[in-house]
C-alpha cells in the first residue's frame, strides 16, 4: 500500500511517500480501507519527536482515519501510535465509531479529534455554566471552530474569538462568535478585557502557548478557567505560581486527549453521540479547510505549520 512514513525527525521535509506492506489486525482491532485521513496540529509535533508521547522510528503519522471496514461498515477511528497516512491502516474496535448516514467525511474526521476536544474542554475541563463569558483562540482552526459552535449553543453569554487575519475574523464571526480580534494583539489581556465590555472574562480555551497563554491567565475573571490543549508557537508560558493562582481564584486546567479513555463510564462515546445530534439538528458544521493528495502531506503540513488553514484538512489516499 502506499503510505507516508518518517525515517529521520524533522518538519515537513521528513514526510515520504513509500510503498509498506498492509497491516495486519490483531485481537480486538478492525482493518481501515480508508477514504479520508484528518490531518492535526499533533501530527507536526510527531514528525519532529516534540508531542506528549515520544514517537519512534519508523513512523507512518496520522491519528485519525475514516474508511469502510471489511464487514461494510463506515468507521471514523482513533489510530493507538498512528498509521493514519495510508491507503490502510487498523484500528483498536473501542474506537471505530460508526458514522451516522448523512454525515461525510470530514465532519466524522472533525469531530473524532478535535470535535471531542472542543467538547471536553467546555464540559470536563472548564465546566461551562450559561451566561459565561468564553475565549476561543484560534477559532478559525478546526478545535477552535467547533468551540465556538458548541459554546453558543451551550449558551454562553458572550465568545470571543481570536484568529490572526481578517478572513479567520469573519468565519469565527459566521460561525456564531460575537466579537472577533486580532490574535497578535500585543496587550492580548487589555484586548480580551475590552471586547468583553471592560469586564475580565470567564473561560479561555487556548492552544497558543508564550505570552498569549501569559495574557489569556491575566485576563480570567475571579474563578476563571483556562484551558490549555497545545502550544502552537513551541513557546512556554511563564510558570504559575500558588499565589497568582489565588489572587483571582484561577483555575488553570491542562487537555490531553487520551486521558478520557481513563475516565470511568464512555465518555469518548458520549461526546461523539452528542456531537453527531448537534451536526444532525444544524447546529454545530465542519469548516471543510481543504483536501490534500497523500503525496501531498508535506504540502498540508507547511500549511499548518503556517498558521494560514482553516478548519478541517484530510488527505485524499487515492491520490
Amino acid at each position: 500500500m502506499r503510505a507516508v512514513q518518517v525515517t529521520e525527525f524533522g518538519g515537513p521535509e521528513v514526510l515520504n511517500l513509500v510503498e509498506l506492506p498492509d497491516p495486519e489486525p490483531g485481537d480486538g482491532q478492525v482493518l481501515v480501507e480508508i477514504d479520508r485521513v484528518g490531518v492535526n496540529y499533533a501530527d507536526t509535533h510527531q514528525a519532529e519527536n516534540s508531542y506528549l508521547s515520544p514517537s519512534s522510528l519508523p513512523l507512518v503519522p496520522g491519528g485519525e482515519v475514516v474508511g469502510r471496514t471489511p464487514d461494510g461498515r463506515r468507521v471514523v477511528a482513533l489510530l493507538n501510535g498512528g498509521g493514519g497516512y495510508a491507503e490502510r491502516a487498523v484500528a483498536d474496535l473501542p474506537v471505530a465509531v460508526d458514522v451516522p448516514d448523512g454525515v461525510d467525511d470530514t465532519t466524522a474526521l472533525s469531530f473524532i479529534v478535535q470535535g471531542s476536544t472542543a467538547w471536553l474542554l467546555l464540559r470536563r475541563s472548564t465546566h461551562l455554566e450559561a451566561g459565561e463569558s468564553v475565549v476561543v483562540h484560534a477559532a478559525a482552526g478546526g478545535v477552535g471552530s467547533i468551540a465556538v459552535q458548541l459554546a453558543k449553543a451551550w449558551g454562553a453569554g458572550r465568545v470571543i474569538a481570536t484568529a490572526s487575519s481578517a478572513e479567520k475574523r469573519a468565519l469565527a464571526l459566521e460561525l456564531g462568535a460575537d466579537v472577533a480580534i486580532d490574535s497578535r494583539a500585543e496587550d492580548m489581556k487589555g484586548a480580551l478585557i475590552e471586547a468583553n465590555g471592560g469586564k475580565r472574562v470567564d473561560i479561555v480555551l487556548d492552544m497558543t502557548g508564550g505570552t498569549v497563554t501569559d495574557q489569556s491567565v491575566a485576563s480570567l475573571a475571579p474563578f476563571g478557567r483556562l484551558g490549555f490543549y497545545g502550544m502552537a508557537s513551541r513557546e512556554l508560558p511563564q510558570a504559575i505560581g500558588p499565589g497568582s493562582l489565588l489572587a483571582h481564584s484561577t483555575t488553570v486546567a491542562g487537555m490531553w486527549l487520551p486521558h478520557v479513555f481513563s475516565l470511568p463510564g464512555n465518555v469518548f462515546s458520549q461526546a461523539m453521540g452528542e456531537l453527531f445530534e448537534l451536526a444532525a439538528a444544524g447546529t454545530v458544521r465542519a469548516v471543510d479547510g481543504g483536501v490534500y493528495g497523500l503525496s501531498e502531506a508535506r504540502a498540508a503540513h507547511e500549511a499548518l505549520r503556517s498558521r494560514g488553514t482553516t478548519g478541517k484538512l484530510t488527505l485524499d489516499p487515492s491520490r
